[in-house]
């Protein structure tokens, strides 16, 4: 056995899977009889790459992994160091020829092949087998097993997205159930940093897994992004879903944006923060990181890969820093995220792919502080109060308000109904679900009696054609000459059952209503207990919401 520190002979090699030298690893390569070099991690299933120094994949395409169906067609690619050599890929008795390319892609002066493959209705599971002359004429061959098409889906944000099944409520009863989803498969990326776009991960936390008690029970296994996947996959008929789980919990948005995302939204300035600054809302961070470095290392490399979509779960850093500009960051975000995928694609990704969020759930144990989250939620929806909106297109979210978890936090464990309300959007905007309820209750117009004595709230009947009033507080109003909102009780009108009123309080009398808005607090409510939810699906909350007269 030969015991290696960052051996600059397979310094490629090693250096995707997080080299020792970087991360404090010692890894051992023992020899095999099949000519392959197993690489084994203290604490870590280990993995088997071929070490030739000619031809290897992408270090995350790796066995059991998800490759993107039909209608779009697949991209698989890598490495080898050898320039400009015909390159042989065969799957399902099909072969594609390339060739790797003639100058250098990185700073270790390698090579990268790219093949992208017919547009794959059967699912599989397939056996991917790439193959390159070498000069002594041998053939260097490596191989993919166990490979299924279906939907690959990238989960990203802070420590919401990052919060691991084994924490959520019923996570036991989760892990249990997993083996029965085989062809939803996993993966985790190792939370790294990079000043400069990297092709490939630093470090990989969770390789490809089958769907079972292990994977999903290892604590690297995201709730929501599982949730979100398995509550997809039954409502597809078993559809193969890929999981592509990328977050660090206590990071502002920054952090995860292309550089032009900066630029556009007016943040000039590079900001670092460190740990004792996320101490009360989000205290993850052990690292001093800055802005587009978890963009660098944890988005940047899957960029080549074709995705169906991608889900985010972040905000909750952002209630105290850059919020009034989230509204431009979110959205520039996903504009560039999208644009990248397809440049890096060769215009095969959607340029438009669908991108779900979960709207911020809550903070405050008292019910009474209004702070930053209300505001970060608005611009969650860029100002307009719901998606799917025009101003950009094909995004869904999950209202989460409601799901109050005073021992949890802003952590609630109660994961279950996000990821139920989450699908329930994604399969309608995502998959064009057509006769699925996906959305709460959404104001269509407000109303002000002419003595300012009452306010009606009429709801839109394209999304139910009624309104379940559970809870009469919520609402505010804002009349001129008040310091604070007035908290009116909500009633229901005899005949009207899209439609509630408020009174307004005497001392607004005969003045100006200049705001109403509704759930403007960091924690508005008890667990499910919002005023207004959907007829058509109870479990569906209305947003929150802001109107200026």
């Amino acid at each position: 056995m030969i015991v290696l520190a960052c051996c600059w002979a397979y310094r490629r090699y090693l250096w995707g899977y997080g080299c020792g030298c970087l991360s404090g690893w010692v890894y051992s390569l023992k020899s095999t009889t099949s000519g392959r070099l197993n690489l084994f991690l203290a604490d870590v299933s280990y993995l088997t790459m071929v070490v030739d120094g000619t031809l290897r994949f992408a270090n995350y395409y790796q066995d059991h992994m998800v490759l993107q169906r039909a209608p779009q067609q697949a991209i698989v690619w890598g490495y080898g160091d050898t320039f400009n050599v015909p390159i042989l890929l065969t799957m399902n008795n099909k072969q594609y020829r390339t060739r790797s390319s003639s100058i250098s892609s990185d700073s270790f002066g390698d090579s990268i092949w790219s093949v992208t493959l017919d547009a794959q209705t059967d699912e599989g599971p397939f056996q991917i087998q790439v193959t390159q002359p070498l000069a002594n004429g041998t053939l260097a061959t490596i191989t993919l097993n166990d490979v299924l098409f279906g939907d690959v889906w990238i989960c990203s944000g802070q420590s919401n997205m990052e919060f691991p099944v084994v924490r959520m409520f019923n996570g036991s009863v989760e892990i249990e159930n997993s083996g029965k989803y085989p062809k939803i498969r996993l993966f985790t990326a190792a939370q790294k940093q990079s000043e400069t776009p990297q092709e490939e991960l630093l470090s990989i936390g969770l390789k490809w897994s089958v769907a079972a008690t292990t994977s999903v029970g290892s604590g690297l296994t995201s709730a929501v992004c599982w949730l979100y996947g398995r509550m997809i996959h039954e409502q597809l008929n078993g559809r193969p879903i890929g999981l592509v789980h990328s977050s660090w919990g206590g990071t502002c948005i920054e952090y995860w944006s292309p550089p032009e995302v900066l630029k556009d939204c007016g943040i000039k300035q590079t900001r670092a923060i460190t740990p004792e600054e996320t101490i009360g809302i989000d205290p993850e961070i052990s690292v001093i990181l800055n802005n587009t470095v978890l963009y660098n290392a944890m988005i940047h490399p899957f960029t080549r890969m074709v995705i169906k979509g991608a889900i985010w779960y972040q905000g909750e850093q952002n209630t105290g820093s850059n919020r009034d500009k989230y509204t431009c960051t979110f959205s520039k975000l996903i504009e560039y995220w999208r644009a990248i995928w397809h440049a890096r694609t060769k215009s095969i990704n959607d340029p438009s792919f669908p991108f779900g969020f979960v709207q911020l759930a809550t903070s405050d144990k008292t019910g009474k502080v209004v702070g930053g989250f209300p505001w970060i939620r608005w611009h969650q929806t860029f100002d307009v109060g719901y998606v799917p909106n025009n101003v950009v297109p094909n995004v869904f979210m999950a209202v989460a308000l409601d799901l109050r978890d005073d021992e949890g936090g802003v952590h609630p464990r109660d994961k279950l109904d996000v990821g139920y309300r989450l699908s329930r959007s994604g399969l309608a905007v995502a998959y064009g679900y057509k006769n699925i309820t996906y959305q709460g209750p959404i104001v269509f117009n407000i109303s002000i009696a002419s003595d300012s004595s009452k306010v009606n709230v009429t709801y839109s009947h394209e999304i139910s054609p009624s309104v379940e009033l559970r809870n009469p507080n919520g609402f505010e109003v804002c009349c001129a000459g008040t310091e604070h909102g007035l908290l009116p009780p909500a009633n229901r009108i005899e005949g009207a059952p899209l439609t509630i009123s408020l009174a307004v309080p005497s001392s607004c009398a005969s003045k100006p209503i200049n705001g109403l808005r509704y759930l403007w607090r960091e924690t508005p409510c008890l667990f499910k207990q919002a005023a207004i939810y959907s007829t058509l699906d109870s479990n569906l909350p209305a947003p929150p919401y802001l109107h200026y007269f």
